[in-house]
């Protein structure tokens, strides 16, 4: 009898352990402007309210947010905006579950108003793709294919403006693709992971999505699923918006003089294997991005009048040599878009991608126009890919590294009419792998 009450009263012990009101993930920083912030956090089904302290850094008046919406299920991804700011300053904020803090304080600086004031500012963000992260019960046998994930602590030291995730932020196993709670349950347990909470508020983090993060591998717009996905990557990511009508992810973030557009290659995408052509032109119905982002596209292009456009895509674009899936795949919408550039003379794109396991720097040049550049960088964790076949020796390539886990920092920097990008290249504890640059005047 002694024996049953202690074990009865152990296992409501470990209940009420385990029971306990608490931040499952986050906080985590989506997007900071000039007056306001996004603050994402997900909390356990015992909680019943979600609230935000913040004052402005030196200043001990604090001010605090509540979290109107729903609460106790079994999935809880919430964000909280924070309205009303000064620009560039600093605020410090914490997340009360239940009226009681929890987690550590952090922080966070608007945006400086500089236009019509002052040159526009030097910054970097970082950026890469494809982050595995091992599940043995799940996973296929064998080795195992996430690496180290120690490469996000190194990240989360970086002084820089915001981190642009290029897709496979989470993989989907064969036990999620058919499954809407297996589809939740990846993106809360990738999202929860120890390794990685110090990174989601080091600094904003932006993101657009690839296969691995939207079904499985290669699939477009025949996923029975597709629906459910779009509605967990808006609980899960704070991206500026996600898509249009109801459909798509695609969105654009500005800071400084660069516009970054962030596609959905995956929502309207035909299957891979559509032929290329018919009759031997260009098969319109083979899309990629679709003619509703392709013109919400070209529009956002001919509108912006950022210093660099960079263009972001989960497929490569150029390589003309790789046998894998890339824009030019889709050669009528291909096209269409790098004959709408150079119509309009679209000044200082550059295409930013991830997918391919390795990173590189493509250049593809143009009659008459300025070259254009695709920059690859991947994986974060995944494994790495050996540069072999067509592609070993690829006659296009500015920059290659293969079999490293990497990612990559974008800087901006120069006076107005000077601007110049630099991209750098990082390993897994920081060491810096290679470097490139480009002045604003070779992309006009």
């Amino acid at each position: 009898m002694k024996k049953a009450f202690l074990f009865l009263a152990a296992s409501f012990l470990v209940v009420t352990v385990f029971a306990q009101p608490r931040i499952i993930s986050g906080p985590m920083l989506g997007p900071v402007e000039y007056r306001d912030a996004k603050i994402w956090v997900e909390v356990s089904r015992e909680v019943k309210n979600v609230s935000l302290q913040y004052n402005k850094k030196g200043d001990k008046n604090t001010k605090t947010i509540s979290y109107k919406g729903e609460l106790g299920n079994e999935f809880n991804p919430l964000y909280l905006t924070v309205g009303g700011l000064e620009v560039n300053t600093t605020y410090q904020y914490q997340v009360k579950v239940n009226g009681k803090v929890a987690g550590t304080p952090a922080e966070f600086t608007t945006k400086d108003l500089w236009q019509w004031r002052k040159p526009a500012p030097d910054f970097s963000f970082l950026t890469g793709s494809c982050a595995y992260f091992n599940q043995p019960q799940y996973d296929r046998p064998g080795k195992p294919y996430g690496g180290d994930s120690s490469i996000f602590e190194t990240m989360a030291k970086e002084r820089s403006a915001f981190m642009v995730w290029l897709g496979d932020e989470w993989y989907t196993r064969e036990v999620d693709y058919f499954s809407e709670w297996g589809l939740w349950y990846r993106a809360q347990q990738t999202r929860a992971l120890p390794i990685l909470q110090n990174f989601w508020k080091a600094m904003p983090q932006y993101a657009m999505w690839d296969d691995h993060d939207y079904g499985p591998n290669d699939i477009g717009k025949n996923y029975i699923l597709k629906n459910t996905s779009r509605e967990i990557w808006k609980k899960y990511w704070c991206n500026p918006s996600y898509g249009e009508k109801e459909e798509g992810t695609y969105t654009m973030l500005n800071y400084g003089d660069v516009d970054i557009f962030l596609t959905d290659d995956r929502w309207w995408r035909s299957d891979d294997k559509t032929k290329d052509s018919v009759n031997g032109m260009p098969n319109p119905e083979k899309e990629m991005l679709g003619a509703r982002q392709m013109e919400w596209l070209k529009n956002s292009l001919l509108f912006s009048t950022a210093t660099f456009k960079i263009v972001s895509i989960g497929s490569q674009v150029l390589n003309p040599v790789s046998p894998f899936d890339k824009w030019d795949k889709f050669p009528a919408e291909y096209d269409e878009f790098m004959k709408f550039i150079d119509e309009y003379k679209i000044t200082g794109v550059v295409f930013l991608t991830g997918d391919r396991h390795h990173t590189e720097i493509i250049k593809v040049d143009r009659p008459g126009a300025y070259p254009l550049f695709d920059i690859t960088v991947s994986p974060l964790t995944s494994g790495t890919h050996t540069f072999g076949g067509s592609e070993k020796n690829n006659p296009y390539r500015v920059l290659g590294i293969d079999e490293k886990q990497n990612y990559g920092r974008f800087s901006f920097s120069g006076k107005r009419n000077e601007r110049k990008l630099t991209v750098e290249f990082f390993g897994v504890k920081g060491d810096k792998l290679g470097e490139w640059s480009i002045n604003e005047k070779e992309l006009k």
